[in-house]
């Protein structure tokens, strides 16, 4: 049973990528998992990453304080670059280019902690630092848009730190208790949890790709190469810098899906408020599809090949 469970867990890509050429071909198929549902799925899955952690973890990372501020960098300065560069030099017309320069601009996403997990990199740090990108965006995203983009955004700062709270840290706190509390009940969980966020996050990608299927059929190849060149180097990017930086590789991991998933849900809804009427919205929805396609191919890559202890 166990071995099944592995193996399932193992072809996460392969379900993500068959979920999303199925919601292309019919969305009806996944477009009702959206809105409460995705929210509850994700914190569904924060609650299992929790379990897996306890307070030593977190105690640990906390003694990492360069990586920590390594992650946050590269987020903020290797992402909004990229975004800057991909928009120039494909000459992008202009909504595009803002639209791709705002989710560059983004702090992390929440499904790059789920990732970090089923690659078995640091999950205990990828939270952290997913945390501090949060708390920085709502400085970095609305200067950062202006200085590259030449357009200002305002930041909801409550509803942005009071969304990862219910997302993220609750439900992570709550597994780290139960870890603690439960210890038999966590026994019982742990060897299904990883197939459970699998199964979630193949929902959650295959959701987004059909709630957006006509803007991507209808986008254009040079906007779908854009944000692909976007995310891919980020991940390329992020990981080089961490080895740059002299870091081992499950740390390089973390900070590479930590800079290269962002917060594309974000991104949609800034473009929506501060760009109504044009197609800013485009590349941030089309960004949610391309970084957790990206994302899952290396989880399933790096889940394999299990990073020698650091």
């Amino acid at each position: 049973m166990q071995r099944w469970l592995n193996r399932a867990t193992n072809l996460f890509p392969v379900w993500v990528a068959l979920g999303g050429i199925a919601a292309l071909v019919h969305p009806p198929w996944f477009t009702w998992f959206r809105g409460d549902a995705i929210v509850w799925g994700l914190a569904a899955i924060m609650l299992g990453m929790g379990i897996t952690l306890t307070a030593g973890d977190f105690r640990g990372v906390l003694r990492m304080p360069r990586a920590v501020a390594a992650g946050y960098v590269g987020q903020y300065m290797i992402m909004p670059l990229m975004g800057w560069t991909v928009a120039r030099g494909l000459s992008l017309e202009s909504d595009f280019a803002v639209g791709l320069i705002l989710v560059a601009c983004c702090p992390g996403g929440t499904a790059s902690n789920v990732v970090v997990y089923l690659a078995r990199a640091h999950v205990a740090l990828s939270v952290i630092m997913t945390m501090c990108s949060t708390l920085g965006a709502v400085v970095m995203t609305p200067w950062l848009t202006h200085w590259l983009a030449g357009r200002y955004v305002e930041v909801d700062a409550w509803g942005l730190l009071r969304s990862t709270a219910q997302v993220v840290l609750i439900p992570v706190l709550a597994g780290v208790i139960l870890n603690r509390r439960a210890p038999r009940l966590v026994r019982v969980l742990l060897p299904v949890s990883p197939l459970v966020s699998v199964v979630a996050i193949a929902l959650i990608c295959s959701s987004i790709i059909g709630q957006n299927a006509a803007a991507i059929r209808s986008s254009g190849a040079t906007l779908l190469l854009a944000v692909f060149l976007l995310h891919a180097g980020g991940f390329l990017i992020g990981y080089l810098f961490a080895r740059i930086l002299g870091y081992q590789t499950q740390i390089a991991r973390t900070i590479s899906i930590e800079v290269g998933m962002q917060n594309s849900g974000l991104g949609v809804v800034l473009a929506q408020r501060h760009f109504p009427g044009t197609l800013a919205p485009v590349p941030c929805a089309i960004s949610s599809v391309f970084h957790s396609v990206i994302g899952s191919l290396l989880a399933g890559i790096w889940r394999w090949r299990v990073p020698p202890a650091t």
